[in-house]
């Protein structure tokens, strides 16, 4: 796949595919997401295969009116080092904590390629 799209349509045109990818600078080997055009002002940024494992670092449980379903939202700090927002899902969402330990999936929703991520 060659990267004629935008830094971040690229990286959902990847999860269409079922590849998790995150970029990697070349000039300190850092890790960034979200997806950027340039890392300190160079042009030295490279997609690499994510791990897809890392740790709750924040969560939010949601309490909608009913009768829909509590849901989370949690910031995940990625093995790699960058964070992302996303949702924890396969266990019921008050028992998300911080410091679990999460794998990355890719759901289809509704046609849309998202990222989840269930407790390991």
């Amino acid at each position: 796949m060659n990267e004629p799209l935008g830094p971040e349509a690229f990286w959902r045109a990847a999860l269409a595919e079922g590849r998790f990818l995150i970029q990697k600078c070349a000039s300190d080997g850092r890790y960034v997401f979200p997806p950027q055009t340039s890392a300190s002002g160079t042009d030295d940024l490279k997609w690499v295969n994510a791990k897809g494992t890392g740790s709750v670092y924040s969560v939010t449980l949601i309490l909608p009116k009913p009768p829909a379903e509590a849901y989370n939202v949690v910031l995940v700090a990625l093995d790699e080092g960058p964070r992302l927002m996303s949702r924890v899902e396969g266990v019921p969402p008050s028992d998300v904590k911080i410091g679990m330990r999460v794998k990355a999936r890719i759901h289809d929703d509704n046609g849309v390629p998202i990222l989840l991520f269930d407790p390991t």
